[in-house]
């Protein structure tokens, strides 16, 4: 049986679907798309901790899912910016998935990602699927992978009524 490995950019998916959809991601679908007749070897998801009740019950659902956490901390500079991205967490981790999986799945859209799909591809001869909102992708990205799926409502939460107001 193919062996998948889950990798889950939290803040790219959040803000493109919510941009794009005005609609939360579900990330229990995507996970049972993504490792449909697989054996899923492991599942990352990637955040930014601000540290606050709402996130924390998110994060818990994610770990019910099956994911494991990686967080970092929100960092806000003194110029009024924010840091916090997962790029080279991200990457060490697939890298490190090579010998666990035959595919891995990147769940983002960001540019950044397209040297490292292109890397899995022709180094390690992985298969490379990416799922990302298809008008915030990076065309690179979507060219790099082996396959792009686009989000579309399958994959997103039914609106809140308050949402739909």
């Amino acid at each position: 049986m193919e062996k998948v490995a889950l990798f889950v950019d939290v803040q790219n998916i959040y803000y493109t679907c919510r941009h794009t959809f005005a609609q939360q991601f579900d990330y229990s679908a995507f996970l049972a798309q993504a490792s449909a007749n697989r054996h899923l070897v492991v599942a990352y998801a990637y955040a930014i901790d601000r540290d606050d009740a709402k996130q924390r019950q998110f994060q818990h659902k994610l770990q019910e899912l099956g994911f494991t956490l990686r967080l970092k901390p929100f960092i806000q500079r003194t110029d009024g910016s924010a840091k916090g991205d997962w790029d080279v967490g991200i990457t060490i981790d697939m890298l490190e998935s090579v010998a666990l999986a035959d595919t891995l799945v990147l769940l983002s859209g960001d540019g950044d990602f397209a040297i490292l799909a292109q890397h899995l591809r022709q180094h390690y001869a992985k298969r490379v699927e990416v799922y990302g909102v298809a008008a915030l992708s990076a065309k690179a990205l979507m060219e790099a992978a082996d396959k792009f799926i686009a989000i579309e409502q399958s994959l997103l939460l039914a609106p809140t009524k308050r949402q739909r107001n």
